[in-house]
């Protein structure tokens, strides 16, 4: 390296540390400077050979990962030090845990542990190194939060670098990305953190999606900024009557929540009305903050007509996040949907820093009854079974991370927060987990109801328990939180190890009177022969006398004649080869899809979950038992299979996809009107060379629902025959199934 460009560098890094200082949120005292200059040249020393992919000195990303700590989270001096020197130990054998320990204390060891990737992870069964990971990783949360916070920050700065990065390596970490990390940010708090993530991860798992939007939003930033300046100077008048300090702020909707809607609601782009939002911040001390709150709330509504549907008020109950602010949507200019979100400085410090400014104001106030506390107290509990399946671990995890809200009261008057669909039984497990396994029913408003029923706010709800009472399979089915789900598996887990016991002890005493010893290669033969996946669902089996002796008599015969059952599987295997052999030839003359950079021709079955068809962006997954699965590049359940299983992802494309035709079903909906037939009918047979296989269409009170079965040879077809109905009078939402 020439020595222009080491010094260029130096002149870089001493930048960048005199910034690091100066944004910082906390106020940093004589000895939080010495310790993070401490941590600086420490982090520079030991990273001074190591670049990254791009060829930029491997210092400046922790650096930048203290920046993000420092300003964006607002974390203290201990953790923006562990930040600068959070690769160290991971990245150069001649440090460890122990020196880190000695030359800056115990608190920023046991977060620098903490932040150590798991470099050798023993795997068992089907269980995947990134759900592993996953785990050890939230379980810190037990220790310190400041650990997840910090890692956070390092995925920011991954995400926000991550072009240097291969295509393979770009899919899977965005698809980490949005499948822990972002659900991680958004219940900690940290909000604009959570929808940069958001919006990255969308950026490399669905390019063409995210840049289609992004092009979009910018095409309509003029449009929206004169909108919202016409918006508030309808207000400004009367707030500024009132005396009230505040700011006016609109802002875009990230393209990753506009994304989610035109998926969820089945619209366009242009149909999305509620695009951007308009976030109105006061000044007020503590006292007056909810009574200006609803003041704001009473002049907005006083020039717009509010939706009463949509009135969110989160300052008289905060969400468990830590969360305060009332939202209401109303009609603004030219008739449009509009979203005003009002918060005083504290509430919006909260909301754009969460953990840190949680304890900074209640440090302040001393609210011991902190709903972020709250959580984390909670976390013992849900985290509490380490044995599990890893992959089952985390998604148990994640099932409260997005989860909304609603809030329920105990009989003596108690607010409860709980995720949206919430049961009875989720409600017990709430008040204490033996509440919870005691259940032998429920009132709901004073009558009975049954344990799966869904509980809505507002609704007084009172636990029926037994000491008789035991978790029973069925339960599984009515539990939706993390805490319950997870008590209740433990708890038939438990009682099934049991059970598996001793029919393990049966199986053994049936086979010795069959003449046959169990061993390793008898319960393998067992398992084969009654399509079990582990030896425990075998004696679990044999225990409830699901497997009886009859059906274990059936097995001893069947394995006494090896020769005949070899002849019967060959007679067996060779039809299949014949076909095998036909699918070959079809394959050539129709449709191909390829796997790996060899494009190589594989076996393959489509999936049903989101029905790819030659065109589509896919991609293969191997399954333990039904070979390779074809799935689309933004299936439902992409990001999970990416995050957790990126070892059995293989490469996937369509080449020459265009002989064989493919049926899709398309759903119209709009306004009824003479001559709607006609013209449908004419888009999809006027030079688009696809068929209409079926047509139905129903009216009721001028409006009419219509489903559509066409034969398509490739999916830009598709797209072009969903455009030219689009454009039909009448037509209101096209929808492909």
């Amino acid at each position: 390296m020439a020595v222009r460009d080491i010094e260029i560098e130096k002149k870089a890094l001493a930048k960048e540390y005199k910034e690091l200082l100066k944004i910082s949120y906390q106020t940093l005292s004589v000895n939080d400077k010495k310790l993070i200059r401490k941590a600086f040249n420490f982090a520079v020393d030991a990273h001074e050979h190591q670049r990254r992919i791009s060829g930029e000195a491997y210092i400046f990303h922790p650096i930048a990962v203290a920046k993000i700590v420092a300003y964006e989270i607002g974390l203290d001096a201990i953790s923006i030090a562990a930040a600068l020197i959070h690769d160290v130990v991971e990245d150069n054998s001649n440090y460890s845990i122990q020196n880190i320990k000695k030359i800056f204390g115990k608190d920023i060891a046991r977060i620098v542990d903490g932040l150590t990737k798991i470099s050798n992870i023993n795997k068992k069964g089907d269980i995947s190194h990134q759900a592993e990971n996953y785990r050890k990783m939230l379980l810190t949360l037990n220790e310190d939060v400041r650990v997840i916070i910090i890692k956070i920050a390092d995925r920011l700065h991954n995400m926000q670098t991550l072009s240097s990065m291969p295509a393979e390596k770009q899919i899977k970490k965005a698809s980490e990305t949005l499948y822990i990390y972002a659900p991680l940010a958004h219940r900690i708090g940290l909000y604009n953190i959570k929808t940069e993530l958001e919006d990255l991860g969308l950026k490399y798992t669905d390019p063409e999606t995210y840049n289609d939007i992004s092009k979009k939003l910018i095409e309509n930033k003029k449009d929206q900024d004169d909108y919202i300046k016409r918006f508030n100077d309808t207000i400004i008048k009367s707030l500024t009557k009132e005396k009230l300090k505040y700011e006016i702020k609109g802002r875009s909707k990230s393209i990753f929540s506009i994304r989610n809607k035109m998926i969820k609601q089945g619209i366009s782009f242009d149909e999305v009305y509620d695009k951007f939002a308009v976030r109105i911040i006061y000044k007020s001390n503590p006292k007056n903050e909810k009574f200006l709150a609803w003041k704001i709330y009473s002049i907005v509504t006083d020039h717009f007509t509010p939706n009463p549907i949509r009135l969110r008020d989160w300052i008289s109950a905060p969400k468990s996040t830590g969360y305060e602010a009332l939202h209401i949507t109303v009609v603004g200019p030219k008739s449009r949907w509009v979203e005003v979100q009002i918060r005083s400085e504290r509430m919006n410090e909260i909301a754009e820093k969460g953990y840190a400014a949680h304890y900074k104001y209640k440090q302040k106030n001393d609210k011991s009854d902190d709903s972020l506390d709250v959580w984390i107290n909670k976390l013992q509990e849900a985290l509490e079974n380490p044995d599990a399946n890893a992959v089952d671990f985390v998604e148990q995890f994640k099932l409260n991370l997005y989860a909304k809200e609603i809030f329920v009261f105990t009989p003596q008057g108690e607010l409860k927060s709980l995720p949206v669909d919430a049961s009875p039984l989720d409600f017990a497990f709430a008040i204490h987990t033996e509440v919870g396994l005691k259940t032998r029913g429920a009132k709901v408003n004073g009558k009975l109801v049954p344990l799966s029923k869904k509980l809505k706010s507002g609704d007084r709800v009172e636990i029926l328990t037994s000491d008789k009472i035991r978790p029973s399979s069925n339960w599984m089915d009515y539990a939706t939180t993390a805490k319950a789900r997870s008590k209740i598996k433990s708890t038939l887990n438990a009682e099934k190890k049991v059970l598996a016991r001793e029919g393990k002890e049966k199986l053994r005493r049936k086979l010795k009177q069959l003449k046959l010893t169990l061993n390793d290669k008898i319960i393998a033969e067992l398992q084969k022969y009654f399509k079990l996946n582990t030896s425990q669902d075998l004696f679990y089996r044999v225990g409830i006398n699901t497997i009886d002796n009859v059906m274990i008599k059936k097995y001893a015969s069947s394995r006494s004649n090896v020769f005949i059952s070899y002849i019967k599987n060959k007679i067996r295997r060779k039809p299949k080869l014949e076909n095998e052999i036909e699918k070959e030839e079809i394959t050539k003359k129709y449709d191909l899809l390829v796997f790996g950079n060899d494009e190589e021709k594989l076996d393959y079955t489509i999936s049903t979950c989101c029905n790819p068809i030659p065109g589509d962006n896919v991609f293969g997954f191997i399954t333990i038992n039904d070979g390779i699965k074809i799935h689309k590049k933004n299936c439902p359940n992409a990001l999970s299979m990416q995050s957790n299983y990126d070892y059995r992802i293989i490469k996937a494309k369509w080449i020459d996809s265009s002989q064989e035709e493919f049926t899709v079903s398309i759903d119209l909906t709009g306004i009824d009107k003479i001559g709607l037939l006609s013209n449908i009918t004419k888009v999809i047979s006027e030079n688009m060379n696809i068929n209409m296989r079926k047509l139905n269409l129903e009216t009721d009170g001028g409006i009419f629902k219509g489903n559509i079965v066409i034969s398509v040879k490739t999916n830009n077809l598709v797209n072009k025959v969903i455009e030219k109905l689009k454009k039909l009078k009448g037509i209101e939402k096209v929808k492909r199934l």
